[in-house]
């Protein structure tokens, strides 16, 4: 390896009055180096506040470094409070989305946590509305089951243009926080803060991860980043070494690659929604093999036949490729030696964490529809007429949307779904029932921003089976086109979600929403009331679940979790699981 530039400099001047100048200059260089070589970027850092694991690095042992340091306290109170505000926020909304559909029901996430329950385990962790310990994968995959459910869960996008090559465009949900809970259960040594910093590392390793490497683009579903996550902080809280990460993080890559075809077809299986939770059931169980002696594969983000230097190779043939078949398949040379496809930057202090990056959604919806429902919402506030003409006033309405939005959700054949999976995959769907439920709506109620999106807050009976087949749902999607805006609005995304929505009335009348960039519980909006909208939120998917006297409670350990001791933390998910409030199966 070529010595660091400028390191003779160094050792010349160091003890010097210069040397504090030359480094600052020599870090300028290296941070404009447009390779990004390992050496510089180890040597001078543009990030005094993370960590930088360079492609030619071991950058799965870097991960499991990193989740021990940042989890155990190695950088001290750096975390700014606005952090640790919002990961409470999306791991208390997170809980909400779970007990509520396993109160209404809901197939998989019913199924997953009967299975957990026949895994007895005194040291494992609990489900859902259980003190009752199990194994603590089965614990892991039947709450993060529940938790995606809704698909109303946290979002990212994977794009930070502030990081060199962190705009991917990976997506990603927060559906990996049971991990954490379930950890601090067996340990029985984990407090709230701890935990809540645990889910901080979490979301920093996925949500970067997702910045640098588009699964999707390769037909892989983008719970790998997520699994790996897991793989990395259940190690760090059970007191894992740094290399038994790297070889449950290296099993998890080789063993349990989930593809696409989880997503494919016009009606929906359990294995989409529970997508993650299988994912991270396998890297839970991973870390515990690691811990007990198995050796997984090393190095895996720059192993040839992973799935990172497979898809991206960094020797022989390149990304400008055309055929991905002839780059994988046929170019020999990427076997031996090479760099990881990507630099990853791990913050450990201050603000810019992935999580203030990550998205909230404000009622049940596929995330790429965020902008329409703003359409709607801009749309209703300040025109009585929209109101008063009624569903039988509108005679049309065009939605504006870049791709994938336009292509995946606004496909025109997703306006006859079939099933709750599907409906919430169909943007017609979901821009209708918040139209209807405008209309039935007092407008006095409709205020402001803040007052008309917990007012039109769609739920699970938006999406049920006697929502799916509402006739008045039916015709109002028929009312609805969409059109592609092209280059001008596929630039602005994943920067924001670019959305316009004009709705004509009978009488000629063009309503027009005007272009959304971010839509409220968009991480750069500002203007909505999120703390506000986001509790309605809760006492809405809460009190579906749970009776108003012990959700109080219930929610309550939920946002105060940061001053839970470790014996609070055995019971943080614990409620009468037999007092849920009772309803009929959702999907009928």
């Amino acid at each position: 390896r070529s010595p660091v530039p400028g390191s003779r400099i160094i050792r010349v001047c160091r003890g010097t009055t210069l040397a504090p100048t030359i480094m600052r200059v020599l870090a300028r260089h290296a941070f404009r180096r447009s390779n990004w070589t390992g050496a510089s970027v180890r040597a001078f850092s543009a990030y005094p506040h993370a960590v930088v694991l360079p492609k030619d690095s071991n950058q799965a042992l870097g991960i499991g470094q990193y989740a021990i340091d940042f989890i155990n306290g190695k950088y001290g109170e750096t975390v700014d409070d606005k952090v640790w505000e919002r990961i409470e926020m999306f791991h208390t909304d997170s809980v909400m989305c779970g007990v509520s559909a396993l109160a209404m029901k809901t197939n998989a996430p019913t199924v997953l946590r009967n299975e957990a329950l026949t895994y007895k385990d005194s040291n494992g962790a609990t489900v859902f509305g259980s003190g009752e310990k199990v194994s603590p994968e089965k614990a892991v995959v039947a709450n993060a089951s529940a938790v995606r459910e809704w698909d109303s869960n946290g979002t990212v996008f994977g794009y930070n243009p502030s990081i060199p090559g962190h705009t991917a465009g990976e997506f990603g949900h927060n559906d990996f926080y049971p991990v954490v809970v379930a950890a601090a259960q067996v340990t029985g040594s984990i407090d709230g803060k701890k935990a809540l910093r645990a889910m901080i590392a979490s979301d920093e390793i996925r949500g970067r991860l997702a910045e640098v490497f588009s699964l999707k683009s390769y037909k892989i579903d983008h719970v790998v980043h997520g699994a790996i996550a897991s793989a990395a902080v259940y190690g760090a809280l059970l007191g894992a070494t740094p290399e038994q990460i790297e070889s449950a993080i290296g099993m998890a890559v080789a063993h349990y690659i989930p593809f696409r075809a989880i997503r494919a077809g016009r009606d929906l299986s359990d294995s989409k929604g529970s997508s993650a939770a299988i994912s991270t059931e396998a890297a839970v169980l991973s870390m515990r093999r690691a811990m007990a002696g198995f050796a997984g594969p090393k190095d895996i983000f720059r192993n040839p036949e992973s799935i990172f230097r497979f898809f991206e190779p960094t020797t022989g043939g390149t990304s400008s490729n055309k055929d991905i078949i002839d780059i994988t398949l046929g170019n020999k040379q990427r076997w031996g030696p090479g760099d990881a496809p990507f630099n990853l930057v791990l913050s450990h202090s201050g603000s810019d964490f992935a999580v203030m990056g990550m998205h909230f959604k404000l009622g049940l919806y596929e995330h790429q529809s965020a902008g329409a429902l703003q359409g709607v919402v801009n749309a209703v506030l300040g025109n009585p007429d929209l109101l008063a003409a009624g569903p039988s006033g509108v005679s049309g309405i065009e939605i504006t949307a870049y791709e994938p939005a336009y292509g995946i959700i606004g496909d025109p054949a997703k306006k006859n779904p079939q099933t709750r999976q599907s409906a919430d995959h169909s943007m017609a769907f979901i821009v209708s029932r918040m139209l209807l439920k405008a209309f039935k709506t007092d407008a006095a109620t409709l205020s402001d921003n803040n007052a008309a999106w917990k007012a039109l807050m769609l739920s699970p009976y938006d999406y049920g089976h006697e929502a799916l087949w509402d006739k008045d749902t039916r015709e109002m999607m028929q009312r609805i086109s969409f059109k592609h805006g092209g280059p001008e609005y596929d630039a602005k995304y994943p920067d924001g979600i670019p959305t316009s929505m004009d709705i004509t009335l009978s009488s000629g009348k063009t309503i027009s929403s005007g272009l959304v960039m971010y839509p409220s519980g968009h991480a750069r909006d500002t203007a909505a009331d999120l703390k506000g909208i986001l509790h309605h939120k809760a006492q809405l998917l809460g009190g579906i679940a749970i009776e108003q006297d012990e959700f109080a409670g219930f929610h309550s350990r939920l946002v105060n979790m940061i001053d839970a001791s470790s014996g609070d933390m055995q019971n943080i998910y614990t409620f009468d699981y037999n007092k849920l409030v009772s309803h009929p199966p959702i999907d009928g």
